[in-house]
């Protein structure tokens, strides 16, 4: 190989890639061939490529890469460069070339998606952090509703209580409301004079009484409950008295030793005694509970002879000590 047609080779390159505009980098870049076999062929130094082999297929690829037919290149300075064993070898050297150059494109696209990892970690951190945030979201809303149907329970079982407390103290009002008109009672006059009068209630049942006594003067009270003496007292101004009536009583005796300044109640039923003052002076009052008036009239008849004998001598007693 001649000295001027190595120079002439080299020259012909490299003059390509200057007008060509390209740099040893540029062409590095284009060709993957390493920029020192580039610098070897520009100045002739076959001797630093990888092999005789290398020389055809590098010189080609430079050729093809900065504007040059590659083959025509290739025949113009055949006897000047480097003879490869055969065609088919300068072929599977060829080939290999390109599939190094292929593997180097491999590499660099594994180069650039390196270079994205970074920013694809950080949006799957971006992405964990939105999930975590929107899952306590909906977790406190769900313990929130949850309060709120707690607390909704809580005030519905409350207004409930309420109403039915409501409820129970209304029909405690009404069951006292009926308690009290049942214990209302209705009284009949049977007889009534100047000295003594008879009563009875009527639709009368065994059930307890109670007669109460409330003198505006001072007054003598007695009463007796079929004869038994229940209360028997001077009772003085402006004082009250409730004396209980067992069931099985019945009929009451009153002995009233000032008739007109007493108020009499029968289960908070007054008993008009002296017929609206028309007998103030009546004595003794009888009430039957339950059974014949006429029996029990008989029979206040006999009480009343009593009572008026204890009221005289009570009376006389008083008069006696004044």
């Amino acid at each position: 190989m001649s000295e001027n047609a190595k120079i002439e080779v080299g020259k012909k390159l490299h003059d390509a890639r200057i007008d060509k505009g390209l740099t040893l980098d540029d062409l590095q870049q284009a060709t993957k061939i390493q920029k020192r076999y580039l610098i070897a062929i520009e100045d002739e130094n076959f001797a630093e490529l990888p092999g005789d082999f290398y020389v055809r297929a590098f010189v080609k690829q430079y050729a093809d890469t900065v504007g040059l037919d590659g083959n025509d290149l290739l025949l113009e300075f055949n006897d000047q460069l480097p003879k490869t064993k055969s065609d088919e070898y300068s072929e599977h050297i060829s080939q290999a070339v390109e599939t190094r150059a292929g593997k180097n494109k491999t590499v660099d696209q594994i180069d650039k998606a390196r270079q994205y990892i970074p920013t694809v970690i950080v949006v799957v951190v971006i992405i964990v952090i939105l999930g975590a945030i929107w899952l306590t979201a909906i977790h406190s809303n769900h313990k929130s509703s949850q309060s709120n149907i707690d607390s909704s329970s809580v005030s519905v079982s409350g207004e409930s209580s309420k109403k039915e407390s409501s409820s129970a103290t209304s029909k405690k009002k009404n069951s006292s409301s009926t308690s009290s008109t049942k214990s209302t009672v209705k009284l009949t006059k049977v007889s009534q004079n100047s000295s003594k009068a008879t009563f009875k209630v009527k639709n009368a049942s065994a059930r307890k009484y109670t007669l109460t006594i409330a003198p505006s003067e001072r007054a003598w009270v007695a009463v007796t409950g079929d004869g038994s003496s229940l209360f028997s007292q001077t009772m003085t101004a402006n004082t009250k008295q409730s004396v209980k009536i067992s069931k099985s009583v019945k009929q009451i005796v009153l002995t009233l030793g000032n008739a007109g300044g007493t108020t009499v109640k029968l289960n908070g039923k007054t008993v008009n005694i002296t017929d609206n003052d028309k007998y103030p002076n009546i004595r003794t009052v009888t009430i039957v509970l339950s059974g014949s008036t006429s029996t029990d009239t008989t029979s206040s008849s006999s009480s009343s002879s009593t009572a008026t004998s204890s009221s005289s001598a009570t009376a006389a007693t008083t008069s006696g000590s004044n």
